[in-house]
């Protein structure tokens, strides 16, 4: 199979994703369309599509962020699995013609999602997931909320083989530090969890987490 990953920025990569794929023997191809003139996979030579996050909105009109919404569409219209991620969730939300919005909180830091959905039976209840977001979606039509925060409902949605996730659990402690000392100031503006990027390091990244990712990947590719 061959996955192929949207990386939107140096310092969100796709952790955890990136071991299931080689568990799997998956081939992986990162693109990195932020940087590199827009650059896509094709329709054609796609198998399942990981669309990472990253500090860009969905409503910018990019060149390369609409393309990458027609890709998605193209997908969908294929019945090719998709996975996104926090800006990758909300790509696939507005392909899906949803709108994107920001949140009434800022959700930067460790914080407990709620399952809210039985459809993956394996899934817990309760898990902590890292947030760092201050835009929402809506549920596209068809979709069943999958989970949600304290601070905002709409944290999750899922159909067949389409998943996304405003929060992550694919970084594994490396990437979190990453995150934490390239972006870790975007902690410290208005934050509703009010975590310091100390706090976030400290925290450190819920074994379960990785686990759960293998889950929800190994779902999607099996339906």
């Amino acid at each position: 199979m061959r996955v192929n990953v949207l990386q939107h920025t140096p310092n969100e990569g796709p952790g955890s994703i990136g071991e299931w794929s080689q568990q799997q023997g998956h081939e992986l191809y990162i693109y990195h369309p932020y940087q590199f003139n827009g650059n896509l996979p094709v329709v054609e030579e796609t198998d399942l599509l990981i669309i990472l996050g990253g500090p860009m909105s969905p409503n910018d009109s990019l060149d390369w962020i609409l393309k990458e919404q027609e890709l998605i569409k193209a997908c969908i219209s294929r019945h090719i699995p998709i996975f996104g991620a926090c800006f990758g969730a909300q790509q696939i939300a507005k392909s899906l013609g949803c709108r994107i919005s920001k949140a009434t909180y800022k959700e930067v830091g460790w914080a407990p999602v709620y399952l809210q959905s039985s459809l993956i039976s394996t899934l817990p209840q309760k898990l902590t997931a890292l947030h760092w977001h201050e835009e929402m979606f809506d549920i596209p039509e068809g979709f069943s909320l999958l989970f949600s925060s304290d601070l905002l409902m709409n944290q999750g949605f899922i159909r067949d083989n389409i998943l996304g996730l405003q929060f992550h659990f694919e970084p594994l402690p490396d990437n979190v530090r990453e995150i934490v000392i390239n972006d870790g100031d975007y902690a410290r503006e208005e934050n509703a969890l009010q975590q310091t990027p100390d706090d976030i390091l400290r925290h450190g990244v819920p074994l379960i987490n990785r686990e759960v990712m293998f889950q929800l990947l190994d779902y999607i590719c099996s339906v």
